[in-house]
């Protein structure tokens, strides 16, 4: 079955997870310098992570955060994908779709990342929409390319989201 051979294929895979609370950057890098050689980091999500210092302003800590991870990342040359949080500026608007602007607690994600990409499902917000079952990968930001929004579905009960063209062949 096709699950199984996900499953078969994510079985070689050399993961380390790392849930250590309130982890700085530097102990980060310091855990991956101890790795073999690294194909991705994922951070999951970023308001865990500290600076380590006494920072009043959590604006301030954040923006030194998202630095010193984009920093990382070219020093030790790997792939980084940071998730975030979104304020609740959204809620509050007519169209739903995040934006920029609604990264919670800096402008530096916007800043320091070479791309942003948000997911987003009208029916979230609006159960009874026309939408159900409908959602959209919206790459918002591209340092190196265009930006563009990408039409997909959302199976719920696979908690997972499919391309238009793969949803029937979906476990």
């Amino acid at each position: 079955s096709k699950v199984a051979d996900v499953v078969e294929m994510m079985s070689q895979w050399e993961m380390y997870i790392d849930d250590t609370p309130g982890i700085t950057v530097a102990e980060i890098k310091a855990k991956l310098r101890r790795l073999p050689k690294i194909d991705l980091v994922v951070i999951d999500y970023l308001q865990l992570l500290t600076s380590g210092r006494n920072i009043d302003n959590r604006v301030q800590e954040v923006s030194e955060i998202t630095r010193n991870l984009k920093i990382m990342a070219k020093e030790m040359d790997i792939p980084l994908l940071t998730l975030s949080q979104l304020s609740r500026s959204s809620d509050k608007r007519t169209d739903h779709r995040p934006m920029l602007s609604d990264l919670r607690e800096s402008g530096s994600i916007e800043q320091d990342a070479d791309m942003v990409m948000f997911l987003f499902r009208e029916e979230y917000y609006e159960e009874d929409t026309e939408e159900r079952g409908q959602a959209e990968c919206i790459l918002a930001k591209n340092r190196h390319g265009a930006t563009d929004t990408v039409k997909l579905i959302f199976d719920g009960a696979h908690s997972q989201f499919v391309s238009r063209e793969n949803f029937r062949d979906a476990p």
